[in-house]
C-alpha cells in the first residue's frame, strides 16, 4: 500500500510537471498571436521557447518541492492545496518574470504587465484544476476504501470503543485499517476486547510500531489516564515521519501550546504533530549556515590567529581542542574548540565547566567570557554537523544521566545542535545536571516553536551577551 500511494505521489509530480509545460507553452502561443507572427515564427523557431519547456517545468517541480507539501495526496485538503496553488503560482511568476522575462522587446510597460498576468492566470488555472482533479479521484478512493493506512487506537476504555464504533459505522472511510488496540489501562476488562485484536501496553508501544508497520495511531484514552499523554507523545514522536497522531477533540486544552493544530476530520479526530520547520524554512537556515560561517571564518581570520597565539602562549598543549558530542539523530561528532583549560585537567570522568573552575587557563577565562573559545565552531557548522542556532550538543555521558530523569530529551537529538540557543540565552551555560534540566525546558520550547524569526532574535540576543562579556 506505502508503494502505491508512493506511485501516485509520483503521478502528481508529473501532473505538475505537465501542466507547468502547457502553460509555458500556451503563454508563448497567446504571446506569438499577439504579436502578429505566425506559430513557425513566434513559438517553434524560438529557441527561448525550447529552453524554457526543459527548464521552466523542472524549476517549478524543485520549486514546489522547497515550498510544497510532496509527501502523500491522500493527506492533502483540496481547499489547503487550491489556496496554495494561488500563492506559489503568483511567487514563481514572480520569480520567472524577472530573470526570464524582463529583458523581453516590449513596447510599454503595459505589455510587460500583460504578460506577467497572463502567465500567471494560465500556470494557476491549470495547475489548479490539474490539482483538484487529481485530488478528487484520490479522496475517492480514500473514502470508498481502496486506500488505507495501518491504523491502532491506543486505550481500550469507553471512548476507545466509541471511536471504534465511530469509525466502524462511518458510509465513507477516513483510510484507517483498524489493526488492534494498545492497552492503556493493565488491571480490568478493556471496552474494545472481543472487537480488536490487543496488539500490548503503552510500554510495549515502539516495539508495536515497528514490528506492525503503523501509519496512524488514534489516543483514546480517558480523563483519569491523562497523565499517560506526555509518555504516549513522547514516543509516537519519535515515529513523527512515519506515524501521524490524531487525538480525540476534547483533549485539545491538555495539548494547548504544546502541539499544534493542522486539520480538522469531521468530529471524530484532530491531527497533531511535532512544531518543526517546514521544508522551506529548513532550506534557508541551512542557507543561512552556510553564508554566515563562510563569511565569520572570512572575515575572523586575524581574531582567529590572534587567538591561536594566546592560547599556545598561555599553556603547553594544542591550541584546538575536539570533543565527542551527540549530533542530529544520535550521531556522534567531533566538536572544535579552541582550548581554554590545560592540558588533561578533566581527568578520566566527564566533567562540567563552572564559575570560578580552576581547570581554565587565566587567557581561557577570558575566552569563555567572550565565547572566544567557541568560534572553531563555525566549521561544524560549515560541514553541516551543526547549525547557528539549536539546542547544545552534549555528551552521550551527561545525555544518559539527564534522560533517567527527563526521557524527553531525545526530541533535542531531532534538530541539528547549534552554537547558541534558547536555553543558553535564557539560561546560560549549566554547571550540573539540575541546571541542565531547567535549560531543557527553553530547548524544547525552541523545538516546539522552530522558526527563521526565532533564530534571528536568538542570534540577536546572543549577539548582546557577547557585548556585555556574560558568556559565563
Amino acid at each position: 500500500m506505502k508503494k502505491l500511494r508512493g506511485f501516485h505521489m509520483f503521478l502528481y509530480g508529473c501532473a505538475d510537471l505537465v501542466s507547468a509545460m502547457a502553460a509555458w507553452a500556451l503563454f508563448y502561443y497567446f504571446r506569438a498571436q499577439g504579436e502578429g507572427k505566425t506559430i513557425e515564427d513566434g513559438v517553434i523557431n524560438d529557441h527561448n521557447f525550447w529552453y524554457g519547456l526543459v527548464i521552466v517545468p523542472l524549476a517549478w517541480i524543485i520549486f514546489y518541492w522547497i515550498f510544497d507539501r510532496y509527501r502523500d495526496i491522500y493527506r492533502l485538503s483540496r481547499l489547503t492545496t487550491l489556496v496554495r496553488t494561488f500563492f506559489l503560482s503568483l511567487a514563481g511568476v514572480v520569480i520567472i518574470f524577472f530573470t526570464l522575462l524582463l529583458d523581453d522587446q516590449a513596447d510599454d510597460v503595459s505589455d510587460y504587465v500583460q504578460s506577467f498576468f497572463r502567465l500567471f492566470l494560465l500556470h494557476f488555472i491549470i495547475t489548479a484544476v490539474v490539482r483538484m482533479i487529481v485530488l478528487t479521484i484520490a479522496s475517492r478512493r480514500l473514502r470508498s476504501g481502496k486506500i488505507t493506512y495501518t491504523t491502532i487506537i491506543i486505550g481500550g476504555n469507553q471512548k476507545a470503543y466509541e471511536l471504534f464504533e465511530e469509525i466502524r459505522t462511518r458510509k465513507k472511510s477516513l483510510g484507517n485499517r483498524l489493526i488492534g488496540f494498545i492497552e492503556s489501562e493493565t488491571s480490568g476488562p478493556n471496552a474494545l476486547d472481543g472487537h480488536l485484536n490487543k496488539l500490548g501496553t503503552i510500554d510495549q508501544l515502539p516495539e508495536i510500531i515497528q514490528a506492525y508497520e503503523v501509519e496512524e495511531a488514534l489516543i483514546a484514552i480517558e480523563t483519569s489516564e491523562h497523565n499517560k499523554l506526555k509518555g504516549i507523545l513522547d514516543v509516537l514522536f519519535d515515529f513523527n515521519e512515519e506515524v501521524l497522531v490524531k487525538i480525540i477533540p476534547d483533549m485539545y486544552d491538555i495539548l494547548l501550546g504544546t502541539v499544534k493544530m493542522n486539520y480538522l476530520y469531521g468530529a471524530v479526530l484532530i491531527e497533531i504533530r511535532q512544531g518543526l520547520m517546514l521544508n522551506w524554512e529548513k532550506l534557508v537556515k541551512r542557507l543561512m549556515d552556510i553564508t554566515v560561517s563562510i563569511v565569520g571564518l572570512i572575515l575572523l581570520l586575524p581574531v582567529f590567529v590572534y587567538i591561536m597565539i594566546r592560547v599556545r602562549l598561555s599553556s603547553a598543549g594544542p591550541v584546538f581542542y575536539s570533543q565527542e558530542r551527540v549530533g542530529l539523530n544520535g550521531k556522534p561528532f567531533m566538536i572544535h574548540k579552541f582550548r581554554s583549560m590545560y592540558t588533561g585537567a578533566e581527568g578520566d570522568t566527564p566533567q562540567l565547566s563552572y564559575d570560578g573552575d580552576g581547570r581554565c587557563t587565566p587567557w581561557g577565562a577570558v575566552m569563555r567570557k567572550w565565547r572566544l573559545d567557541e568560534l572553531p565552531q563555525l566549521w561544524n557548522v560549515l560541514i553541516g554537523e551543526m547549525s547557528l542556532v539549536g539546542p547544545r550538543p552534549e555528551r552521550k555521558y551527561f545525555i544518559d544521566k539527564i534522560m533517567e530523569q527527563a526521557p524527553h530529551y531525545k526530541h533535542l537529538l531531532k534538530v541539528r545542535p547549534g552554537i547558541t540557543s534558547w536555553g543558553q540565552v535564557k539560561y546560560g551555560y549549566a554547571s550540573n545536571i539540575e541546571q541542565m534540566l531547567q535549560r531543557l525546558k527553553f530547548d524544547i520550547l525552541y523545538i516546539e516553536n522552530m522558526s527563521i524569526s526565532i533564530d534571528i532574535k536568538i542570534l540577536f540576543y546572543t549577539m548582546l551577551i557577547l557585548l556585555q562579556g556574560k558568556g559565563k
